[in-house]
C-alpha cells in the first residue's frame, strides 16, 4: 500500500511539474508572439517612415500625389513654398463631380496689358513725300490707325531730396532767428526718406531680397548704402512703429475668431542660446472682412506661456493645429478652442502614399469624406453665418457622422504605430476641436488664413536664413505685420509702408487708428 501511495504521489508530482512546463511553454509562446507582433509593427513603421523620407525627399512637393479625385491643396508653409498655391476649394457636390473637367488653360501666349497702367502715345508718321499719290500726287487722307502696345519700365533712379529751410531776421530789432521747421522724419538722425525706408523693407520683407543684395543694387545705381546700414534702418523702424503694432493688435484681439500658428527662426546672437538654437515666429489672424489684421511676433521658446502673453485676455474662438501648448491660454480664458482639418487631412494624405501602388484602402476613404466637407464649404462661400449653419447642418453632419462611426471601427483594426494609425488617432484626440464649426457658422473648417500668412516668412527664410539679434527678429516682426495686414486689406504692401512712414512721426497715439488700413483704403492703389 505504501508503494502504491508514493507511487501515485510521484506521478501526481509529475503531473504538475509537465502541467506547469506546458503552461511556460505555452507563455512563452504567446510572448514570442506578441514580440514577433511587435516586431511586425515596428519593421512596417520603419518601412513607412523610410517611404516618407523618400516621398519628402524625391516625390513631388504636394499632397495632391497619388489623390485622384480632384481633391483640395492644403500645405503646411513649409512645404509649400516650393510651388505654387494651390485652390483650396473642392469640388462643390456630386453633381460637380460628374461634370466635365474644367479647360486647361493654354500655356504661353501674349500677356494682355492690364488697363490701368499709364498710356505714353508714340505716333509713327509717314514721311512727307511717301504721303502723297505716286500717280497724281494727290495728297493722302488717313483712313484709320493700328495700334500695337508694350510693355516698358523705367528703371528704379537714386536721387537727393535737398530740405532747404530758410532762415529770417529783423535787421532792427534782433529779436532772434525765426526758421521754417524741419520735416518729422521717422528715423530723425538718418538720411533715409520715407519712401527709401519702404522700398528697402518691401524688398526684404515682400520680395525676399536679402539686405546684402540689395546692398549691391544701390551700388550699382551709385548710391553706396552698407549692408549694416540697412539692418540698422530696418530694426530701427521695427522700433517706431510699435504703437501702431499696439493698435491693431487691439483690434485683433477684439474680434470673435483668431488664428494662430508658429514656425522656427535662428537668431544667431541671443544671451544664453547656441546660435543654432531654435527660436519661434507666431502668427495671429483675426478681423472681419475687409478689417483684417495679421500680426507676427519672435520668442525664442514655443512652451504655452507664448500663447498667453500674446492673447492676454482673449476669450473667443481660437483656431491652431494640434501642436499642445495652446492648451493653458485655453483653459485660463475659456477659449473656444477650434481643430484644422486640413492637419488631420494631411496624416491621410501620409498613409495613402504608403499604400501598395494601384490598390485603394482606408486612407482613400477618409480622404474622400473630408473632400467632401470641403464641397459643402465651397456651397457655403459667401453666405451669412447663420446660413452656412444651416448648410452645414443639413450636409456636414451627415458627413461628421458617417465619418465618427467608421473611425470607432476603424481605430481596433490598424496598428497605433502605423501611418494610418497615426492618422485615425489623430482625427480621434482631436475630434472635438475637428467638430466645433458645426457648432457656430462664424468657425472656418482649418487653419489655412493663418498657414497662408505666415508663408511670405518661411519663402523669405529661405533666401535670409537668420536674424543676427533679437531685435532683429522682432524688428521683422513689426514689418512683417504691416506688410501682411496691408495685403489681407488690398492694399500695396509699398504704398502702405511709405505712407505710414510718412504720417506716423507726426500722430500722437490717439490718432493711430487713421492709420489702420481700412480707414484710407479708398486713397491707396490696390
Amino acid at each position: 500500500m505504501k508503494n502504491a501511495a508514493a507511487s501515485s504521489n510521484a506521478v501526481s508530482q509529475l503531473q504538475r511539474q509537465v502541467q506547469a512546463q506546458q503552461e511556460e511553454i505555452a507563455q512563452l509562446h504567446r510572448l514570442m508572439e506578441k514580440k514577433e507582433a511587435q516586431w511586425a509593427a515596428t519593421k512596417q513603421s520603419l518601412y513607412e517612415q523610410f517611404r516618407l523620407a523618400l516621398e519628402r525627399t524625391f516625390g513631388p512637393s504636394t499632397e495632391k500625389y497619388r489623390v485622384d479625385q480632384r481633391d483640395l491643396l492644403i500645405n503646411e508653409a513649409e512645404v509649400a513654398v516650393d510651388e505654387e498655391d494651390g485652390d483650396t476649394g473642392t469640388a462643390g457636390n456630386d453633381e460637380a463631380e460628374s461634370a466635365a473637367p474644367p479647360k486647361r488653360s493654354k500655356r504661353g501666349g501674349r500677356v494682355a496689358l492690364p488697363p490701368e497702367l499709364p498710356r505714353v502715345e508714340v505716333v509713327h508718321e509717314l514721311p512727307e513725300e511717301a504721303r502723297h499719290c505716286q500717280d497724281d500726287g494727290t495728297a493722302l487722307t488717313m483712313i484709320g490707325e493700328e495700334v500695337s502696345e508694350e510693355l516698358h519700365v523705367v528703371p528704379a533712379r537714386v536721387e537727393v531730396i535737398r530740405h532747404v529751410r530758410r532762415k529770417y531776421a529783423c535787421r532792427t530789432c534782433e529779436d532772434g532767428v525765426k526758421i521754417a521747421p524741419a520735416p518729422a522724419k521717422l528715423l530723425p538722425k538718418s538720411n533715409a526718406s520715407a519712401t527709401l525706408l519702404a522700398y528697402v523693407a518691401t524688398a526684404k520683407y515682400q520680395d525676399a531680397l536679402p539686405l546684402y543684395r540689395q546692398s549691391q543694387i544701390f551700388a550699382r545705381h551709385g548710391a553706396a548704402i552698407p549692408r549694416n546700414t540697412l539692418a540698422r534702418w530696418m530694426v530701427q523702424a521695427g522700433e517706431r512703429v510699435a504703437p501702431l503694432i499696439d493698435t491693431l493688435r487691439r483690434h485683433l484681439l477684439s474680434a470673435p475668431l483668431v488664428h494662430m500658428d508658429e514656425t522656427t527662426l535662428q537668431v544667431n546672437q541671443e544671451a544664453d542660446r547656441k546660435a543654432s538654437a531654435p527660436s519661434y515666429m507666431w502668427v495671429q489672424r483675426g478681423g472681419p472682412p475687409g478689417q483684417q489684421v495679421v500680426l507676427f511676433d519672435y520668442d525664442a521658446s514655443r512652451a504655452g506661456r507664448v500663447p498667453v502673453r500674446l492673447l492676454g485676455d482673449y476669450a473667443g474662438c481660437l483656431v491652431t493645429d494640434g501642436y499642445e501648448g495652446y492648451a493653458e491660454v485655453v483653459r485660463r480664458n475659456g477659449i473656444t478652442h477650434v481643430g484644422c482639418w486640413a492637419h488631420a487631412r494631411r496624416k491621410f494624405v501620409e498613409a495613402q502614399k504608403v499604400q501598395p501602388k494601384g490598390k485603394t484602402g482606408k486612407a482613400d476613404w477618409a480622404l474622400n469624406q473630408i473632400r467632401k466637407l470641403y464641397g459643402v464649404e465651397k456651397q457655403a462661400k459667401g453666405l451669412e453665418p447663420e446660413a452656412r449653419h444651416a448648410l452645414r447642418e443639413q450636409k456636414s453632419r451627415l458627413l461628421i457622422d458617417q465619418l465618427r462611426t467608421w473611425l470607432d471601427k476603424s481605430l481596433a483594426q490598424v496598428l497605433p504605430k502605423s501611418a494610418l494609425g497615426k492618422a485615425l488617432h489623430y482625427l480621434n484626440n482631436q475630434w472635438p476641436r475637428l467638430t466645433r464649426f458645426l457648432d457656430d457658422g462664424v468657425i472656418p473648417l482649418d487653419n489655412n488664413l493663418a498657414e497662408n500668412a505666415i508663408r511670405p516668412f518661411v519663402v523669405g527664410r529661405k533666401n535670409w536664413l537668420f536674424s543676427h539679434t533679437p531685435s532683429g527678429a522682432q524688428a521683422s516682426a513689426a514689418i512683417y505685420s504691416l506688410i501682411e495686414t496691408a495685403k489681407a486689406n488690398g492694399l500695396s504692401p509699398y504704398d502702405y509702408l511709405q505712407h505710414v512712414f510718412e504720417t506716423l512721426p507726426s500722430l500722437n497715439d490717439d490718432d493711430l487708428n487713421t492709420l489702420l488700413p481700412w480707414q484710407w483704403k479708398e486713397t491707396l492703389p490696390v
